[in-house]
């Protein structure tokens, strides 16, 4: 007893110690960050002179300001369309690599790439993409005999970003679904194929329901990165003034933090940004208890 005891209290040590950088990077890094925010936010501070009291100005600011409202619109027309969008792609690229298929890992691997390559130099190939004049896409178009189109014009640009990013993240959301597909069972779909199910049928009555926590996973955090976009949506629509022809809260953030040296509207901003994807958060935790289903 007294071995098992000692024992015991020797993984607790260890847990501990193990656990100990990721605790102090909440700490510090995360609880404190927040903290430190949430105080800036009250305050008016230009990085130079002492903060003055400002109270809740900053958050009155925010809400009167053109440039934030528009920030905060674009945000939401984006996470609109990015968020389905790169839960749709993950599923379909997990469904077409989760195959016995020759070389399978190696396509995998390629689909992983995008999440772990350098935003900048994405966006630089996808600027060339884009490109109106000799880039990719419209020379194949006028090859064809079609006319170029402005592809980060005002009419197309907001969907050219979002499929950029959705490109960037399909590589995360597929590991994500090829882990739940690979979960279940596969005793449901031989009996499915047995009863006649057609492949339609085994996939919306067994695959949907059995992969929904990993849907749910994904939409998390496909909304939080929506939320917080900015390397691919600055990249590709940035202007020689240093604007944003799409600009997003935490393009907002960064200009009035580090351009305009208003630290306290920049807090304020990205506590309403943090507002706005606690309420999603609890929104979606509440619409789950309807269609996620637990094995």
């Amino acid at each position: 007893m007294e071995y098992g005891l000692k024992a015991l209290g020797r993984e607790k040590f260890w847990l501990w110690i193990l656990l100990a950088p990721t605790l102090i990077g909440l700490l510090f890094g995360t609880a404190g960050s927040l903290l430190a925010t949430s105080t800036l936010s009250l305050f008016k501070w230009d990085l130079i002179g002492a903060p003055a009291w400002n109270g809740i100005q900053n958050y009155i600011d925010a809400f009167t300001k053109p440039e934030f409202l528009l920030a905060l619109k674009n945000t939401l027309v984006f996470s609109a369309l990015y968020v389905p969008g790169t839960v749709v792609a993950s599923l379909l690229a997990a469904l077409l690599l989760n195959r016995k298929i020759r070389g399978v890992g190696i396509f995998r691997t390629l689909f992983f790439l995008p999440s772990i390559t350098s935003a900048v130099a994405v966006s630089l190939i996808f600027s060339w993409l884009y490109a109106k004049d000799n880039g990719l896409l419209n020379t194949i178009i006028t090859q064809f005999g079609g006319q170029a189109v402005n592809w980060l014009g005002t009419k197309n640009v907001m969907m050219s970003v979002v499929i950029a990013n959705v490109w960037g993240a399909v590589g995360e959301g597929m590991v994500i679904f090829l882990a739940g597909l690979q979960a279940v069972p596969r005793e449901y779909y031989e009996a499915a194929t047995v009863d006649g199910g057609s492949g339609w049928a085994r996939f919306w009555h067994i695959t949907l329901p059995m992969i929904s926590p990993s849907i749910f996973f994904q939409t998390l955090l496909a909304t939080i990165n929506a939320f917080q976009a900015f390397e691919y949506i600055y990249m590709l629509t940035r202007q020689g003034n240093g604007n944003s022809s799409v600009p997003v809260v935490v393009f907002s953030i960064y200009r009035n933090g580090w351009r305009f040296f208003s630290m306290g509207l920049a807090s304020a901003q990205a506590m309403i940004l943090a507002a706005f994807i606690v309420v999603l958060m609890l929104i979606y935790f509440q619409l789950e208890k309807r269609w996620v289903v637990y094995e």
